[in-house]
């Protein structure tokens, strides 16, 4: 599993600095942050989610300039931005000026994800899956290590506007692996003279992927589970603490097992996607998501509450490599910047939806029967991911390498 195309642990390596550095400036210290400045609460969670949101709009379009031009101009922008960007958050004094660095700088990962996802994708057509579940490994150890880095660092800092420039040296690390990585042409830059203008490429370019029925499919896929991990991450914190009567370092606990074992999932996962195909591995992801969603209201005790952490981030393991895998080989290749882009704008609405549908819910309904409901629509997604894979196999093979592995 370790061997790997040509650069791919180089690209892994930049991928792991820039997510860590990024994610130290989001978990704990950016809500303290704003709160600091001035801002109120609907201020704050508008502060956290507008780089989110950043992404929504320009991942397609940033796929699709990458098809074009290149993906080294765009993944050294993105470097850029990273490295550049929390070096400008000391001069900031109101929480409007935050909202704005913050939508700036949401716009190196709109950058970085679908042209980093396109290189991998593009490294070999076999093992596409493997290699992206233990590509993913690099975000999964951010979110997994960032957190208490910050926390340990908000201690020695008076401010935490200086913990942004610990960010940005950090991120300025990222270029050495950096300097190693090779960018072959891709299919649209190969064609040089013969090449359509912009405008004619990306609505060629989007024709395109408007009937790639299987990257919907495995977008929506994705959107969905997004939604239901994220609002699940939201409001799990007040379910743990105020209704089960747990600690607050409890609460720490279970997003810290759940993503060690989605990072130790994930290559696992992506070796089930390749060998017993990406539909079935979804579909198992997506049940025992929902044994977690279903046992999670009648926990009594921190074990059993760690042993949902682990089933949660276990069928996140399952599900995300096949998924991103399934777009891979759906889009043609001169437009995979532009359907991996798609998909991330797919993945980001539900990051955004999720908290927002899950805090409309409980208005109405309690923590027990938001999560029960949660579990029913993973168990109907499951089934329904079973049946349009047992449909694709009755039908003819039509020789593609993609058919196979649905």
């Amino acid at each position: 599993m370790l061997n790997q195309p040509r650069g791919f642990w180089h690209l892994f390596g930049a991928d792991l600095i820039v997510r860590s550095a990024y994610q130290m400036g989001k978990t704990p210290v950016l809500p303290m942050f704003a709160a600091a400045i001035g801002a109120g609460e609907l201020m704050i969670g508008t502060i956290v989610a507008v780089s989110t949101m950043t992404g929504m709009v320009a991942k397609p379009f940033v796929g699709a300039f990458s098809d074009r031009w290149g993906r080294k101009v765009w993944f050294f922008a993105a470097l850029l931005l990273f490295a550049g960007t929390p070096f400008l958050y000391r001069f900031v004094e109101t929480p409007e000026q935050l909202l704005a660095i913050r939508l700036f700088h949401g716009s190196a990962t709109a950058i970085f994800g679908p042209v980093t996802l396109a290189i991998v994708a593009e490294m070999e057509r076999t093992g596409r899956a493997t290699r992206l579940g233990w590509f993913g490994l690099a975000r999964e150890l951010g979110y997994l290590l960032a957190p208490a880095v910050s926390g340990w660092l908000l201690v020695r800092f008076d401010d935490p506007a200086e913990l942004f420039t610990v960010v940005g040296l950090i991120s300025c690390l990222a270029f050495l692996p950096s300097a190693f990585l090779r960018f072959p042409e891709t299919p649209v830059q190969a064609e040089r003279g013969r090449r359509p203008n912009l405008l004619r490429q990306l609505a060629s370019g989007f024709a395109h992927t408007a009937t790639r029925v299987e990257m919907w499919f495995a977008g929506c896929l994705e959107m969905t589970v997004y939604a239901v991990t994220y609002g699940l991450k939201a409001f799990l914190p007040l379910f743990v603490v105020q209704v089960a009567g747990f600690s607050w370092l409890d609460a720490g606990l279970f997003f810290t097992v759940q993503e060690a074992a989605h990072m130790a999932m994930r290559p696992v996962g992506g070796r089930v996607g390749d060998r017993a195909g990406y539909l079935p591995a979804i579909a198992a992801g997506i049940a025992v998501l929902a044994v977690a969603l279903l046992w999670l209201p009648g926990v009594s005790d921190g074990t059993a509450l760690l042993a949902v952490a682990m089933l949660s981030g276990t069928g996140q393991g399952l599900i995300f490599p096949s998924t991103v895998a399934m777009v891979g080989n759906a889009v043609g290749a001169g437009h995979l910047g532009l359907g991996l882009g798609i998909y991330g704008t797919l993945k980001n609405l539900g990051k955004v939806a999720g908290p927002l549908i899950a805090g409309l819910v409980l208005e109405h309904l309690s923590y027990e029967a938001l999560f029960r409901a949660l579990a029913g629509l993973a168990v109907m997604a499951s089934i329904g991911v079973l049946l349009v894979h047992r449909h694709q196999r009755r039908l003819p093979d039509p020789g593609s390498g993609s058919s196979e592995q649905a």
